[in-house]
C-alpha cells in the first residue's frame, strides 16, 4: 500500500506565554543568524522537554520533538498519551493548523479534521450553509456537495436545526455536524480529536462505525486521538503512544495500550500507596489478598479478599462507601464490588480508624490481565455532605487458571458466570462477608 501520511523527525517549538517570539530582539536575531550568517537557528538549540507537571526551565518549550513515523494508506491509527503529550499539536500540524519548526509532513490526498469544537464552521452561518462552506474548503463543486447533502444531514441528527445559526448549537450538536461532513464529504484522509467524547453514547457508536467503514470499505486513512481505550482497541489497527511530546512507541494496539496503561496507571505491585483525601479522611494499605497473603497473582475461581484502613481525622460521625471496579486491560469496566451495591453501611466513629475486610467467595473472572480501580466515598450531615475520590487502575493483577484438583471437585457455576461477565460486560460481584473492626 502507497504511504498516505509521513513525519520526517518533525518538531514543534513554542514561547511560553507568546505566540512566534513577538519581540524585536529576537526576531532581528533569528533573521540576522539564518539568512546573514546562514547558521542554524539559535532557538532550536534551546528549549525545555514538554512537561506540564514540572516547571519550566526555559521560556521555549518543545511541544513535539524529532517525531518520525509513516501511516499506509486505509490504516487506521491510533493516537494515545496523557493531557499535554502533544497529540493535538501533531494533528494541527498534519490539518496544517500551524507549521512544524523543523521537519517536513508529506500527506496523500485531502485531510477532512475535527479537531474541536466548531472545526472550520462560522457561528453566523447555518448548519446547511456551513456543510457548504467546509465542502468548498475541502475542494468540492456544489453539485458534490449537494450529492451528500441528505445523508450529512440524516446522520448527524440535527435536522430540525440545519437552517440554524450553529452559534445556537450545544456542544454536543457542532460535534455531530461537524463530524458528518468531515466523515461524508470524502477526504482521504479522516483526523479526529478527542471531541467524540462531548457526543452522547448513541452518536459516538455511530461515529466509530463510520470510522470503521471509512477505513475498511472506502480504504481511507483514519488518525483518531482518544483517551477512551475501548474505542482505540476497536477500532485502530497499530497506535502510537506520545509522552512528553516524544515518540515513546508505535505498533500493534494491544501492546501499546497495555504499555501505556501500565507506566501511567498501575502504581506498586501489591499495595495501593496510602490515598491521602481531602477534608480529613485517609484510605491505608490498600492490596488484594488470597490465603491471606498480598497478591497480583490471582487464582480463577477461588476466594478473594480485598483489605484496606478507613481513618476518620474529623470531630463527626461520617458514613463510608466504596465500589471496587475491574478494568480489562483495554480499560473496559468487566465487574465491580462493594458495600454500595448491597447497602451494608460503614460508619465511622469521630476521629475513627476502622479495618474493612469484603470476602469474596470466588473470583469470577477469565484468565488474563486486569486492573483494580477503588472509588471511596464519605458521606455526613445526613448525606449533605461528601467526599470521594476515584483511583483510575491504581492495580494491576493477574488472574491465573485454577488447579486442575480444584475444578474437579468444584460445579461449574462460575464458569457460567463469568461467560455472562463476557457476553454482557459490567455486572456486579456479591460480596460475601464483610468484616469491619474498630482500631
Amino acid at each position: 500500500m502507497p504511504t498516505a501520511i509521513e513525519f520526517n523527525h518533525v518538531s514543534k517549538q513554542y514561547r511560553l506565554g507568546l505566540v512566534s517570539t513577538k519581540t524585536l530582539s529576537h526576531d532581528l536575531n533569528r533573521w540576522w543568524q539564518t539568512s546573514v550568517l546562514h547558521k542554524e537557528d539559535p532557538y532550536l538549540k534551546i528549549g525545555s522537554v514538554n512537561d506540564r507537571t514540572t516547571a519550566a526551565d526555559s521560556e521555549y518549550v518543545w511541544a513535539l520533538r524529532d517525531i518520525d513515523f509513516k501511516v499506509e494508506q486505509g490504516d487506521v491509527v491510533g493516537i494515545i498519551g496523557k493531557n499535554g503529550a502533544g497529540k493535538s499539536t501533531l494533528l494541527k500540524l498534519l490539518s496544517r493548523v500551524t507549521g512544524p519548526t523543523t521537519g517536513s509532513i508529506r500527506a496523500r490526498g485531502r485531510i477532512g479534521s475535527l479537531l474541536e469544537v466548531g472545526t472550520g464552521f462560522h457561528p453566523e452561518m447555518t448548519g446547511r450553509e456551513n456543510i457548504y462552506m467546509n465542502g468548498a474548503i475541502l475542494g468540492m463543486t456544489k453539485n458534490d456537495i449537494t450529492r451528500k447533502l441528505d445523508e450529512i444531514i440524516d446522520f448527524s441528527g440535527c435536522e430540525r436545526y440545519i437552517d440554524t445559526p450553529v452559534k445556537r448549537y450545544s456542544s454536543g450538536m457542532m460535534v455531530r455536524l461537524g463530524f458528518a461532513v468531515a466523515a461524508f464529504l470524502e477526504p482521504e484522509i479522516l483526523v479526529v480529536d478527542e471531541v467524540l467524547a462531548v457526543g452522547d453514547a448513541e452518536f459516538q457508536k455511530k461515529a466509530i462505525g463510520k470510522m470503521q467503514d471509512v477505513s475498511k470499505g472506502e480504504g481511507r486513512t483514519v488518525l483518531f486521538v482518544s483517551h477512551n481505550m475501548a474505542s482505540i482497541g476497536k477500532l485502530c489497527k497499530s497506535c502510537i503512544l506520545l509522552e512528553n511530546g516524544q515518540l515513546k512507541d508505535l505498533g500493534e494496539t494491544d501492546r501499546i495500550i497495555y504499555k501505556y496503561l501500565v507506566d501511567n496507571h498501575v502504581q506498586n505491585s501489591q499495595i495501593v500507596k496510602d490515598i491521602v483525601l481531602k477534608e480529613g479522611f485517609e484510605v491505608k494499605n490498600f492490596s488484594l489478598l488470597q490465603d491471606g497473603t498480598p497478591t497480583e497473582e490471582l487464582k480463577q475461581g477461588e476466594s478473594v479478599e480485598v483489605s484496606f484502613d478507613v481513618i476518620n481525622h474529623n470531630d463527626f460521625e461520617v458514613e463510608f462507601l466504596t465500589n471496587i471496579e475491574i478494568h480489562s486491560e483495554t480499560g473496559e469496566a468487566v465487574t465491580c464490588f462493594g458495600n454500595e451495591f448491597q447497602h451494608h453501611d460503614i460508619v465511622l466513629p469521630p476521629n475513627g480508624h476502622v479495618h474493612v475486610t469484603m470476602r469474596l467467595g470466588e473470583l469470577l473472572l477469565r484468565k488474563g490481565q486486569y486492573y483494580i480501580s477503588p472509588y471511596f466515598a464519605f458521606t455526613y450531615n445526613h448525606h449533605a455532605d461528601y467526599v470521594d475520590s476515584y483511583i483510575e487502575c491504581a492495580m494491576e493483577i493477574n488472574v491465573r487458571e485454577p488447579s486442575a484438583a480444584y475444578l474437579a471437585n468444584k460445579d461449574k457455576t462460575w464458569l457460567r458466570f463469568a461467560s455472562d461477565l463476557e457476553a454482557h460486560g459490567h455486572m456486579a460481584i456479591p460480596v460475601d462477608n464483610f468484616d469491619v473492626s474498630t482500631l
